[in-house]
């Protein structure tokens, strides 16, 4: 990139030992992945969609001072300090740092994947939450490292164990005893922990317990619903919701109260412009319910749809390079595909109506960490949002998910959390591929190291 100031010195030869004292973020330990870490510079004639939701704004200036944005606004009226550093914009797009609310920490096969944080950060993502943890003391213990600057990631806001009822994985906590449910709640909440997942098997008795408990230690719920609908959940007071129609249950032919039994054929003929589905939607915005949209995990499942690039191919374990490195390249069409459809046009269905949509990979298969949040991007673009809306589920969308107004938008106040893209995302939504820099509290992060430094990490080991 093309890096100057008035002075005629290069960006990146401002020292990186620049008073650390003046940064928002500590460095012992990452300094490998930093590139940059002047306090105060400015980022000039730039594409710039800010995660409003409105479209983007050509030849702009922003500008970061102590690591938060201080100003923005068009090049030809915004003044800058003639000794202030710049990098050049042009040809180039800003956005916010990806705010992930379905971005896990373990994959099938692997139940911890710290090596994940790298790979999202690279991929623009600057703050996740977990959505379910298969291994909570190490996700908690990683948080702790990347605040103390002790390894490179996003901010990670971590979530309890999974929870399920009678008939769920083994592996989870098992609703089966409410004062053994409530006191594991409180634990987890006493640990610091503010998010629980309930899943699939969790019943609509065992749901309540859990909001009602994690609501009293000042935690939220959201949940992978199929014994409870959808529309049971909202009324119980749950926050959010993961998957959209994927777990709509509230429309499965010969599902029984408190079950998770029925058929799925409901999502090939369900018109979620119909009065039913509008009723259920109506009720989650009216209860403020929020969704997350899933989307790529989904596609994933489809053969020939989008198979794995050579970025993710690279960065796969063996394991997982062995068993996706020659999947079909032609899409055929098929039920899921048309699935896929139908999901996409019900989180459209749900933002007309009112609703808070945010997006998350929900890692597997050859959807990766990060790379996952990327197409996301491009298939919210596909059903129809604009790059403006699409960008902002995917940042401040996410940041009112998770309670917090210094995230998710570029304007001034706000953490400079910033992703810089090579190329006009209003026009090419795979523009999100092109990560060319990523600032955390802005700080700089080498975006080529960090995708090298997880090659071959990502996925089972066997």
């Amino acid at each position: 990139m093309d890096c100057n100031d008035p002075g005629q010195r290069s960006f990146w030869e401002i020292p990186l030992v620049a008073i650390f004292a003046l940064l928002a973020l500590p460095l012992a330990g990452q300094e490998r992945f930093v590139n940059f870490t002047s306090p105060r510079f400015a980022i000039t004639h730039v594409t710039l969609i800010d995660g409003s939701g409105t479209a983007a704004r050509y030849d702009q200036h922003v500008v970061v001072d102590g690591g938060a944005i201080v100003a923005t606004g068009p090049a030809d009226s915004l003044r800058l300090p003639p000794e202030l550093p710049t990098l050049d914009g042009k040809g180039k797009t800003l956005i916010p740092g990806i705010v992930g609310v379905h971005n896990h920490l373990h994959m099938p096969g692997r139940t911890f994947l710290g090596p994940a944080a790298r790979l999202y950060l690279a991929a623009g993502v600057t703050t996740m939450m977990t959505c379910g943890a298969a291994e909570p003391d190490r996700e908690i213990a990683l948080m702790q490292s990347v605040e103390a600057g002790e390894v490179a990631g996003p901010e990670i806001v971590p979530s309890a164990p999974y929870i399920s009822g009678p008939g769920g994985n083994p592996n989870m906590i098992i609703a089966d005893n409410e004062d053994r449910l409530r006191d594991t709640i409180r634990y987890w909440s006493e640990r610091g922990v503010k998010w629980f997942k309930v899943y699939r098997h969790t019943r609509p008795e065992d749901l309540a317990v859990v909001v009602d408990e994690a609501h009293r230690h000042g935690a939220r719920v959201t949940g992978h619903l199929c014994a409870t609908t959808l529309a049971e959940a909202a009324r119980i007071g749950i926050d959010g919701i993961e998957h959209g129609l994927n777990s709509a249950n509230d429309f499965r032919p010969g599902k029984t109260p408190g079950n998770c039994d029925g058929s799925m054929s409901y999502m090939d003929r369900l018109d979620v412009y119909s009065a039913e589905v509008t009723r259920l939607l109506r009720t989650l915005v009216d209860r403020g319910v929020f969704l997350t949209s899933t989307l790529s995990i989904y596609e994933a499942s489809i053969p020939g749809r989008y198979p794995p690039d050579e970025r993710a191919l690279q960065a796969m374990t063996p394991a997982l390079r062995s068993r996706y490195s020659e999947l079909p390249t032609e899409l055929q069409d098929s039920a899921r595909l048309r699935r896929l459809h139908r999901i996409m046009a019900f989180e459209r269905r749900f933002v007309e109506l009112g609703g808070l949509l945010a997006a998350g990979p929900d890692p597997g298969r050859h959807n990766l960490p990060g790379y996952g949040d990327q197409r996301n991007h491009e298939l919210l673009r596909e059903a129809g949002f604009s790059a403006g809306e699409a960008i902002r589920i995917m940042t401040y969308n996410g940041a009112t998910v998770l309670g917090r107004d210094d995230i998710g938008r570029i304007s001034p106040g706000m953490r400079a959390d910033l992703v810089l893209l090579d190329g006009d995302l209003s026009s090419d939504p795979t523009v999100i591929r092109s990560v060319n820099a990523v600032f955390r509290a802005g700080i700089g992060y080498d975006v080529a190291a960090l995708t090298t430094s997880v090659a071959g990490q990502i996925g089972p080991e066997n």
